[in-house]
């Protein structure tokens, strides 16, 4: 063949590969009219950690802080109130003393117990008090903040049994979003190193190659996984999570476009309508916003909606917005669940018409971005929310966020 018909055929070859490209890599919200109350088509982001990393940037931003502060001072609602819950809590203590151990044993349901509880109110604890520093400026916050981390820092070595990558998920959920707003906006953190090598060294192997197990195990590890890389400015880890979030979030909710089943996260080994159901927890009627673990409980899938947004909130945060490629999915998700908690009945067809326990203080943060950014009409999620205000935290990887995300256009 001459050069000219090779240079033709790459030319053909490198088209059809775009074109190919563009078809599978579109969101499912683009190959559908959007619902009345949905959002407009989107593009999705490129895979890419930003080339230059904003602190304090897990979950919360420096110019969301600054909104809160301002609220928390004007004694506006509901953030006074949130504010109020959130200084009256036991993390917010400045008596507390931290728990570290060298190694926190969790078995299924932490059975054996061996400092999963503890290390998870620490987590929080120096997060809660990171935010109290923010909001007072009075320094024996971002003290104890200090002294709970430093504690940590100083002892742990690695987390064992069955459920260790959950542990570790929901405690390095927490660790990195008190550790940004403490290294930049409070004066002086000497162990500020000897914490990152922790997160380097004991948090991130466990969690960043993900979890096969239910979707809230690998959403929580992928949300510790994309926080402690902001916190370390580590790219490749940021990158390695959010191709995780990527492949996670369409395995966890199900909207219409997917077709007769759900979709399945890259290597799950689910290749059969028997085992997808299964999965499913046996639930074979799909609807719009179905997660993978409705029919298991709303609390479980209430860990695995809050991880995707907060997953989300961090990169709009780091510049590179994710909430468009899973808008449609998210809103959803929280508007089913939402619905049938707030009081309509269940049909049969929903896991038998039982559904079970609730999300928990989870909707803040979806609520705001989709809602009050995006404008998305999510009026069952806006009910669910409003009622549940001021939210407080589940004790796990979960705090605050009525204070935090309430209405907060930052």
């Amino acid at each position: 063949m001459r050069t000219g018909s090779i240079g033709r055929g790459l030319g053909l070859a490198t088209a059809l590969a775009a074109l190919l490209t563009a078809v599978f890599m579109a969101p499912a919200s683009a190959n559908r009219a959007a619902p009345a109350d949905g959002p407009q088509a989107v593009k999705a982001a490129t895979a890419a950690a930003p080339a230059t990393f904003t602190h304090p940037g897990v979950l919360v931003s420096r110019p969301q802080l600054d909104f809160v502060r301002g609220k928390v001072q004007a004694g506006a609602q509901p953030w006074k109130s949130a504010y109020d819950q959130m200084l009256a809590s036991k993390y917010a203590s400045l008596t507390r003393t931290a728990k570290p151990r060298a190694i926190v044993e969790c078995g299924s349901y932490s059975n054996p117990n061996y400092g999963c509880t503890d290390e998870r109110e620490d987590a929080i604890a120096a997060y809660t008090l990171a935010l109290a520093w923010y909001i007072t400026q009075d320094s024996r916050y971002a003290q104890k903040s200090i002294e709970i981390m430093d504690a940590w820092s100083a002892v742990i070595q690695d987390h064992t049994n069955s459920n260790a990558p959950l542990q570790t998920g929901w405690a390095g959920s927490s660790w990195p979003r008190a550790a940004e707003i403490i290294k930049y906006t409070y004066s002086s953190w000497p162990n500020s190193g000897r914490f990152a090598t922790m997160l380097r060294n004991v948090y991130l192997p466990k969690v960043i190659n993900g979890s096969n197990s239910n979707g809230n195990w690998e959403l929580s590890m992928t949300e510790a996984a994309i926080g402690i890389a902001v916190f370390l400015e580590d790219r490749t880890a940021y990158d390695k999570a959010v191709t995780k979030f990527r492949g996670r979030v369409p395995a966890y909710i199900y909207i219409a476009a997917d077709g007769a089943l759900p979709k399945t996260a890259p290597g799950s080994g689910l290749d059969t309508r028997d085992k997808i159901i299964g999965y499913w927890q046996g639930q074979s009627t799909f609807m719009d916003g179905l997660s993978q673990e409705t029919c298991r409980d709303l609390t479980h899938t209430g860990y695995g909606i809050s991880a995707i947004s907060h997953i989300a909130e961090t990169s709009r945060i780091q510049g590179q917005d994710l909430y468009p490629e899973i808008a449609e999915r998210l809103r959803h998700a929280l508007g089913l669940h939402a619905k049938y908690q707030v009081g309509a009945a269940v049909p049969s067809t929903l896991c038998g018409g039982t559904l079970k326990d609730n999300l928990g203080p989870i909707t803040e943060v979806g609520f705001n971005a989709l809602h009050n950014r995006m404008g998305i009409a999510m009026t069952n999620t806006q009910t669910l929310t409003e009622q549940q205000r001021p939210a407080g935290s589940n004790n796990l990887f979960v705090a605050w966020e009525t204070l935090t995300h309430a209405n907060n256009p930052n």
